[in-house]
């Protein structure tokens, strides 16, 4: 098992539909036996991959040629034992949403984390809250 965790900032002026990131992201991880954690703001993503090595290699290979992603930058890459987050979750914070929900939201979802994984994204998620 192998676990990939990345952010990226949105390309000024493209479109972002998270509806449509995450209903390609679900059909391609079911096929590729990819589950994690996407937490996404509209302008920046935080995202942890876990599957076989090679599909995820190939996820983070489609993800940095994506015009719609820059400044992707990987921020760890390693075996795992097992999977850390369990079946493909999604949390997605819009400007109508209680921030303090979010946490609480993510806080769960990365609970099984590794503490450096967990640490980045509660980290990231409340940072973006306070943004």
């Amino acid at each position: 098992m192998f676990q990939l965790v990345y952010i990226s900032s949105a390309t000024p002026g493209e479109t972002i539909s998270m509806g449509n990131i995450l209903t390609a992201s679900r059909r391609n991880n079911t096929r590729d036996a990819i589950t994690g954690l996407l937490y996404s703001n509209g302008q920046r993503f935080l995202q942890a991959l876990e599957g076989p090595e090679d599909k995820v290699l190939a996820a983070m290979a489609r993800i940095q040629a994506d015009k719609r992603h820059r400044a992707v930058v990987v921020l760890s890459a390693q075996p795992v034992a097992e999977r850390e987050f369990g079946a493909w979750a999604m949390a997605h914070h819009d400007a109508a949403q209680d921030g303090e929900r979010v946490v609480e939201q993510v806080g769960r979802l990365v609970a099984n984390a590794s503490p450096s994984v967990k640490a980045t994204f509660e980290g990231f998620c409340k940072l973006r809250r306070a943004a």
